[in-house]
């Protein structure tokens, strides 16, 4: 399944395997998993398999980039205070932080409009992680404000944009 070169500009791309780690967290938005996968899978270069056995320092060599999506209130806690728990939290406190981390965050509108969350989100970006902000819509819950993780399509063009301006190639 590996994709085609369409034009002569991709072909440097397609000599180049992108590595990209996607930690999952509790939130509701988990659900557009696989459908995100699935668009990712579609980037040109993007890594398709791995067998060895997974380790945290391991994954944090491995990958070219680290997206997190969703990222729920409790994981965003966790990663501001450094607190590392768990598989992902433990990769995201190991991070590479020459290589990009995006994060989407993703919450019940009243968690996202503590205060806590804002100063949780500004340390992030101070780790100089990227968020991909979270939008206004209907929540599961019925609620309706921000809090919902962004579209699918909004964090594969993001993750395009800073893979393409990380490793200096150009998109197609």
């Amino acid at each position: 399944m590996e994709p085609k070169a369409s034009c002569p500009a991709a072909a440097p791309l397609m000599e180049r395997k992108f590595h990209v780690l996607v930690g999952v967290t509790g939130s509701v938005a988990a659900l557009k998993l696989p459908l995100l996968v699935s668009k990712l899978l579609d980037i040109p270069g993007i890594w398709k398999s791995r067998s060895d056995p997974v380790l945290h320092i391991d994954l944090r060599r491995w990958a070219d980039l680290l997206l997190v999506a969703p990222l729920d209130a409790n994981t965003l806690g966790k990663v501001a205070s450094g607190i590392c728990d768990n598989l992902l939290t433990c990769v995201m406190r190991a991070w590479d932080r020459s290589k990009p981390l995006l994060f989407c965050p993703a919450m019940n509108t009243a968690m996202w409009e503590h205060p806590i969350t804002a100063q949780q989100v500004d340390q992030l970006k101070a780790f100089g992680y990227v968020e991909i902000p979270c939008v206004a819509k209907k929540l599961v819950c019925g609620d309706e404000g921000l809090g919902a993780m962004a579209e699918v399509g909004t964090i594969v063009d993001k993750v395009k944009e800073v893979l393409f301006q990380h490793s200096g190639f150009q998109q197609s």
